[in-house]
């Protein structure tokens, strides 16, 4: 008997540290990515950044998802074509988006 109490104990604890530690059960993330290439490297830079996010809405519309967050955007910038006084780059925006 006396073994009961401390074994409803464990098992409590063993609850509430998986209470703690789950995420919401609706919570979901996804990764979006878009690219463009331009001449220059912050027109591009800043253009994928903008259709990134006019994509991730536009997706979050579509899949009925009307409260969203997005983490900080990572750009990377290749050299496309070297023409020396006017260079084209590609350049890709990524992000997670979770709801």
């Amino acid at each position: 008997m006396g073994r009961k109490p401390a074994f409803i104990a464990l098992a409590a604890t063993i609850m509430a540290v998986t209470l703690i530690t789950a995420t919401p059960a609706e919570a979901r993330c996804k990764k979006f990515g878009f690219t463009v290439n331009d001449y220059g490297k912050t027109g591009p830079t800043n253009e994928a950044k903008r259709l990134l996010d006019v994509f991730i809405k536009e997706w979050m519309g579509k899949n009925g998802v009307k409260n969203w967050s997005t983490r900080p955007k990572t750009v990377k910038c290749e050299l496309f074509i070297d023409v020396g006084l006017f260079d084209e780059y590609t350049c890709r925006a990524d992000t997670t988006a979770c709801w």
